[in-house]
């Protein structure tokens, strides 16, 4: 939060955006083929909004880059461990535990991941006429946010059904994964396979509903309410909401605030909580917290329905740090620490 005027932190995503712009169009194409379509969004939209980019920034990512490859690649040796570990430091546990599967047991998903690449209405439409089972795993193996997108074009009906199928799936049997292949029209090389593919369960209903609208959530919640109220109970103790931000520790708040723009966050804290408001302003320093206490102050009235986005974003980016380990969360969707 200081006010010197030395050349602004960059972030990981600027970092892999010169990365690449370095390398130049057909190198930088080939390592984009190896992401995925939320990394080449991120990634692509840092890239087209570089500007100025000091000389010493460009070198010192790229001997950052040379450092972290010479110290962690081992060709040839632990190779299984080696992607192991490389994969969780990357992606974090939960979305690294998939990937090393698929990559180390032979598992084959090409046709679930070419939906990640498509509009969530068009995925609602592939899946609309199928078996609720199959349009359950589709969406247990979306990523959250899209997983909500998808599930905002079904009716309310149709919704329930398929979030109380997420929150009872842990193992997809072989058969299930031909049938969704059918429907894909992708061939699956581990069809073969006895090995069952991880997804779905309590967990991944809870981070699908954080992502689903205010008031379509609620309705929702209501729903399941009725129909069980332990797994009801079970899925807002694991749901982390933007007034859990509050129960974050102080430096994971300023590591978050670092990633998250002005303009978001101001639009942001137009609907928090006196806490959590605190909690940030707390954590800047004196200057900026003034600038911050203004800029709410001249904003004016603001939609709802723009600050709930903005929140949405913001628990965005929480979320993706808790799973790379850089910040814990804190609230009922935290890990406890001792």
């Amino acid at each position: 939060m200081s006010d010197a005027k030395a050349p602004a932190k960059l972030n990981k995503v600027d970092k892999a955006a010169i990365l690449l712009l370095s390398l130049g169009e057909t190198d930088a194409a080939q390592v984009l083929r190896h992401l995925g379509p939320k990394e080449v969004q991120r990634v692509g939209v840092a890239m087209s909004q570089m500007r100025n980019i000091q000389r010493e920034q460009v070198e010192g990512v790229m001997g950052e880059f040379v450092s972290t490859v010479g110290d962690q690649t081992s060709l040839g040796v632990g190779a299984d461990g080696y992607i192991r570990k490389m994969l969780t430091q990357a992606l974090g546990e939960d979305k690294a535990g998939n990937l090393i599967d698929r990559i180390l047991l032979g598992g084959s998903t090409s046709g679930l991941d070419s939906l990640k690449w498509m509009e969530p209405r068009a995925v609602a439409d592939v899946i609309r006429y199928e078996h609720p089972q199959i349009q359950a795993i589709v969406v247990a193996y979306l990523d959250p946010d899209q997983a909500g997108e998808v599930l905002g074009h079904f009716d309310h009906k149709v919704r329930l059904d398929i979030v109380l199928r997420v929150s009872s799936l842990n193992t997809v049997q072989p058969a299930a994964l031909k049938e969704l292949n059918l429907i894909l029209e992708k061939q699956f090389s581990g069809s073969a396979s006895t090995t069952r593919a991880s997804m779905g369960g309590v967990k991944r209903a809870a981070d699908i509903m954080n992502f689903l609208d205010s008031s379509i959530e609620g309705q929702l919640m209501d729903s399941i309410r009725e129909v069980d109220a332990d797994l009801s109970g079970q899925i807002e103790d694991l749901m982390f909401v933007f007034d859990n931000l509050a129960d974050v520790d102080d430096k994971g708040i300023q590591a978050l605030m670092r990633e998250v723009s002005s303009d978001v966050l101001v639009l942001a804290l137009k609907g928090a909580d006196e806490a959590i408001k605190e909690k940030v302003f707390k954590n800047m320093s004196k200057r900026a917290a003034e600038l911050l206490r203004d800029d709410l102050e001249a904003r004016g009235p603001v939609r709802v329905s723009d600050v709930e986005t903005a929140q949405k974003e913001v628990l965005t980016i929480a979320r993706r740090m808790a799973d790379a380990g850089e910040i814990v969360l804190g609230g009922a969707g935290g890990e406890a620490m001792i």
